[in-house]
This record gives structure tokens, sequence and C-alpha cells, in this order.
């Protein structure tokens, strides 16, 4: 995927943060990292915070920073009207749910005692990948069609290459 044109409007430094992170969670969810999976998304909120909070303010950072209470920060940006209502309706209100599966699942704290890292990181992926596409929906500079394709190719349902039965892995 050609990500420069994809998500044109977002300034190189952003997008390429972006775009590492993105591939990090599916990369390590194909292999059955489910802990690394769900670390990168909590890094790749804050910089799709950053985008969406650029986006609202008209001036973008040069990198991605947390904000101090990622949850209020979210709801705040709910009400920045010149925002396309996907951005604020729906990407603002996935990003503190995926959000909370890196702080408090199990992944950068002692989570429960039945293990939810394998379903955590399905929901990591299927998420980041949903606010990633609409990303490419608002910032593309392709064809209306072509960035369609593409929508669809970030959204498909993935199934990781790494089978895990007991003892057996494969």
């Amino acid at each position: 995927m050609d990500f420069s044109r994809l998500l044109h409007g977002i300034p190189v430094g952003l997008r390429n943060e972006l775009i590492s992170e993105y591939l990090e969670i599916v990369s390590n969810f194909y292999e059955g990292r489910w802990k690394p999976s769900e670390l990168s998304a909590g890094r790749f909120c804050e910089i799709a915070y950053s985008i969406i909070h650029g986006r609202a303010k008209g001036s973008y950072p040069d990198k991605a920073a947390k904000p101090n209470q990622f949850d209020s920060a979210c709801r705040a940006l709910e009400n920045q009207t010149q925002l396309e209502r996907g951005l604020r309706m729906l990407a603002l209100k996935i990003l503190p749910a995926l959000y909370e599966v890196r702080n408090n699942r199990d992944v950068g704290h002692v989570g429960g005692e039945v293990n939810s890292n394998s379903m955590d990181a399905s929901f990591a992926v299927s998420a980041s990948g949903w606010i990633l596409a609409e990303l490419v929906r608002i910032f593309h500079n392709i064809s209306a069609e072509e960035a369609s394709r593409m929508v669809q190719k970030l959204t498909e349902i993935r199934t990781p290459i790494v089978w895990i039965n007991g003892e057996i892995r494969r």
C-alpha cells in the first residue's frame, strides 16, 4: 500500500509513526504475540489522537505525544465541529477503549485471573484497522474507488498464522 497517497493530508512524520505502529500491531497479531500487539495499539492511539487533535486545531505537531488524561482529551475533541463526524462520533470513542486494553488488561499492568490477551489483541488489530481506514477516508489523495478498496483491505477479518492447541504450536 502506498500510504503517502492514502494518508496524503497527514504530515510525513506522523504518518510514518502511525503506519509503523499499525504494522507492528498486525505483525505481532499474526505471529500470536498478543501483548506486543496490544502494547503497539496503545502507541497507535497516541499517534492517532495527535493526528485528530492536529486536524481539529489546524496545526499538527512534529511528532506524536500522549495527552495527560487520554479519555478526557478525546472527549474534549468530540465537541470540535470542524472535525468529520466519523472522527468525532466514532474514532474518538474507540481510541479510549483501545487505550484501555494497553493500560488495564494484563499488558502494561497485571491483569485478572482469566487471560484476555488473545481477545484483546483481536480487538486491537480490528479497532486500529478501523481507525486507520477512517483516516484513509478523510486524508486520501486517490480516487474514491481506490480509497474504498484500501478501506476494505484494512478492515478485513484477520486470522493469526500461529495455531496453538495445548502443547502443539504451528
